[in-house]
């Protein structure tokens, strides 16, 4: 196989062509050749090139990793209050909807072997030698032996930065970062992968590294790492003998061929050595007893596969064994494997783990990593971009432009596994404050977000890859339809089509490609291709329009509740929050009705309630707590936009206060579906206050926060938030109603009120946490055990999930929850 790095016609990027030769016969003109080629876009694997500002480079004995930052620049929907001052507003739109240019960080790292480091240092010469970077990062056995090379080719200079400081650098940034990234691996089990869930605490460790040699690291802190020790039998053996062996020279063919093999055709095991006496000593016959034995007495000829199959044991075996020696000997019980020899592939993990588990009588865990190849590269970009501050921040992947593990099986796509043979992608982004867990977790570090794990279970799975599928067509269309001035909208909505079907294939044949595979996934990698294609928030114009619907109708809505006797308002007001959580248009019977009946309201929603008894109902046990005595502070994670936060959310906020409790509001700070906005919030609080007295004197007295969750999900993840309150109140010169100045998601220019939710949740001795809406509260954090009170409540929208649930369409979870003391 032989590549090529081209620019299009227009000069714009970076475009790769890859041509593979299969060729039957023996010799280079045998017949039954056939020629594939492969060409794929100028963005696909070197990405926002044009904004790059600095890289670094890890050269290992066989592969290079090359580590890049940029700046990304996409689209992001903003709204603004008109400003009707002296102005009939009747007919006019509640708010302005802007289409703004936003920058953010983001980090690309590329992997590709260093057959190919020539062509792909004059590509880094024409495209990269430019930016920030003077003095290139540079980490690996490489660093040194093409330093020269380097340099001439580049014209920097090369500053060599010590492997282990990188190789731990890195490692611990991911542990800290990407919540899915370390996994074990059960191969008899129905889930052959079981991601961990992330600890806060994820010191000490061993972090073993299987580059071409084998390094192995005891990790004590940040920065008290060791050496302790490593062999000289690792990746670069396996494939220098097997190339001897079989006369394969590329890696992956290499694994492709131990995949099909059967080694005890070539290794010796212990009953070939005792026969039946096996048993009387302990050990299982089919442990190896020589790796290779056989080869000594059989008159055959071996084939490659079980050669290779033979030489993965030979050197997995012998790997697993010596870390299990250092982990006891050094009272470690959790070993991390790193380095592109494992690369995902099963044969290899499933022989380090066995080794593992065997010598340490099952003490000792054998763990890998997602990225287990970038952990050089990413620490010698660390250590080039001090002055950044990087571990300041929290960054989280990006799903549209990592590629993701490969399949476990060989026949499972086999061009893309060749092709991430050669290169393989991984990218993250910046968020622009560290994320913290929610105080009131119970236990963060047992906290599992997500209700199902698709990975295990193949029959939602199924169904819900189906489901986004079969709702993919409408989500391209409404995202064209968002952005009718712009003549390439249904351009980009067919590539985002594509782009987010492909996704959709791949977690068919490998759903742990990004970790565990949950609703929460699929929703997140959806909104990270739509923001790819600039389509950030699709459903802007809708949301616009029923906000001001359900406006006009809020006080009618308050009028009716406060004639009602204090027990029937307290029914009325859940009725309406659950009658409000019905209008999700992410929700197919929702958005199949919203779309035929457009008069379809809040009374109408109402009537589609189950009626009580409902799915799960604690409604009494909840009605028993509301005649004691009233609660200190409430937080409120928001679900849907207009009648949902409108007529739904704010009259139950509403009560709370007149109770005397405080009032957390949160939503989500970016778009996602019809999802209520922090922005749209803000507007929709103004508008509020200006008809109700009780709001009004709430926000004004700072007794009702509005904050934004630094989510843009309609899932909701506990541990990983950033709630910023940036409401400030201020006094309209033209109005006499209450006004507030909307802030940038990412920047605020005020600091009284800005805060996480972290200390608001402290300072305000929050006690009650209510969550509403399907993807909060049931997709996700339905078992959720929190510190406090809780409230999960939501209208099930989806007929399959009803009735893997035991209920209907338009079933009512109510759970109300004492936490245990």
């Amino acid at each position: 196989m032989h590549i090529h790095l081209h620019t299009d016609e227009a000069g714009r990027g970076a475009g790769l062509a890859f041509k593979m030769a299969e060729r039957g016969g023996r010799g280079s003109g045998g017949h039954g050749s056939l020629d594939k080629s492969i060409t794929l876009p100028p963005d696909e694997i070197f990405r926002n090139l044009e904004n790059a500002k600095r890289f670094a480079i890890d050269i290992g004995g066989s592969l290079t990793k090359l580590a890049y930052y940029s700046t990304v620049q996409h689209k992001v929907a903003r709204v603004r209050s008109f400003d009707h001052s002296g102005k009939d507003i009747e007919n006019e739109p509640l708010y302005e909807i802007s289409v703004q240019e936003e920058i953010t960080a983001r980090l690309h790292f590329i992997k590709f072997e260093n057959n190919y480091i020539e062509t792909c240092l004059d590509f880094i010469k024409d495209h990269l030698v430019n930016t920030e970077t003077q003095v290139i990062k540079a980490t690996g056995g490489g660093a040194y032996k093409f330093k020269d090379l380097i340099e001439k080719k580049l014209g920097l200079k090369v500053d060599k930065e010590d492997v282990m400081t990188c190789l731990i650098k890195g490692c611990n940034f991911l542990l800290r970062n990407i919540p899915h990234e370390v996994f074990a691996y059960q191969k008899d089990s129905d889930t052959e992968f079981r991601f961990q869930t992330n600890h806060p605490n994820i010191f000490p460790y061993l972090l073993v590294n299987i580059g071409s040699g084998v390094s192995i690291v005891k990790v004590e802190s940040e920065d008290k790492f060791e050496w302790i020790g490593g062999s000289s039998i690792g990746g670069g053996t396996f494939w220098g003998l097997g190339a001897l062996l079989t006369k394969t020279k590329k890696f992956d063919e290499l694994l492709q061929l131990a995949s099909k093999g059967q080694h005890t055709n070539v290794d010796m095991l212990v009953k070939d050595v005792y026969g039946g006496a096996c048993q009387t000593l302990g050990l299982s016959g089919n442990l190896i007893a020589s790796s290779f034995g056989k080869s000594t007495t059989a008159d055959k000829e071996f084939s490659k596969e079980d050669m290779a199959k033979s030489l993965l044991h030979m050197i997995s075996n012998d790997i697993g064994q010596l870390a299990c020696l250092y982990a006891k000997l050094h009272n470690l019980d959790k070993i991390y494997f790193g380095g592109f020899f494992i690369r995902g592939h099963p044969v290899t993990m499933r022989t380090i783990t066995f080794s593992i588990n065997f010598f340490s009588k099952g003490e000792v865990q054998a763990l890998f990593l997602r990225h287990e190849g970038y952990l050089g590269a990413i620490g010698a970009f660390l250590k080039g971009a001090e002055q950044d501050n990087p571990n300041q921040y929290s960054w989280g992947e990006n799903y549209a432009g990592s590629s993701g593990l490969m399949s476990t099986s060989p026949d499972v796509y086999p061009m893309q596994r060749t092709r991430s043979g050669t290169f393989d992608m991984f990218e993250m982004d910046r968020l622009e404050r560290p994320l913290v867990n929610l105080p009131l977790l119970k236990d963060p570090s047992t906290y599992i977000p997500d209700t199902v794990d698709l990975t295990d279970d193949a029959m939602a799975r199924k169904y819900w890859l189906t489901c986004f599928e079969e709702a993919l067509d409408g989500v391209a269309k409404r995202a064209a339809a968002s952005q009718p001035d712009s003549v390439d909208a249904p351009e980009r909505a067919e590539k985002f089509r594509q782009k987010y079907w492909n996704k959709l294939q791949t977690l068919r044949q490998q759903p742990f490609a990004y970790g565990t595979l949950t609703v929460r996934s699929l929703l997140d990698t959806r909104e990270h291709c739509l923001n790819e294609f600039n389509f950030p928030d699709p459903y802007s114009k809708v949301k616009q329009k029923e906000n001001g619907i359900a406006l006009k109708c809020f006080q009618s809505v308050i009028e009716s509740l406060d004639s009602l006797g204090w027990e029937e308002r307290q029914f009325a007001l859940v009725k309406g929050l659950l009658a409000g959580n019905v209008f999700d248009w992410g929700a197919k019977a929702v958005s199949d009705v919203l779309e035929c009946e457009p008069q379809f309201g809040f009374e109408e929603a109402k009537s589609k309630l189950q009626e009580r008894p409902w799915l799960e109902d604690s409604y009494s046990q909840w009605l028993e707590r509301l005649k004691g005595p009233p609660h200190k502070c409430a937080l409120i994670f928001a679900d849907n936009s207009g009648i949902d936060i409108i007529l739904g959310v704010f009259p139950f906020v509403r009560e709370l206060l007149s109770r005397g409790t405080e009032v957390i509001l949160a939503c989500n700070s970016g778009p996602a579906l019809n999802d209520v906005t922090y922005s749209e919030s803000l507007i929709v609080a103004e508008r509020i206050a200006a008809m109700d007295p009780v709001i009004q004197s709430a926000l004004k007295e700072e007794k009702l926060l509005l904050v934004q969750t630094g989510s843009s999900s309609p899932c909701l993840d506990l541990r990983y938030n950033d709630f910023v309150c940036v409401l400030k109140y201020l006094s309209h010169p033209s109005q006499k109603c209450l006004s507030w100045m909307t802030i940038s998601n990412h920047t605020s220019r005020f600091s009284r009120l800005d805060k996480g939710l972290a200390v608001l949740v402290r300072e305000r001795k929050t006690d009650l946490v209510i969550i509403e809406g399907m993807g909060r509260a049931i997709h996700t954090n339905y078992y959720a055990a929190l510190k406090c009170e809780s409230l999960k409540l939501a209208v099930i929208k989806n007929s399959w999930l009803a009735d893997r649930l035991g209920g209907k369409i338009f079933s009512v979870i109510f759970k109300y929850e004492v936490p245990c003391k």
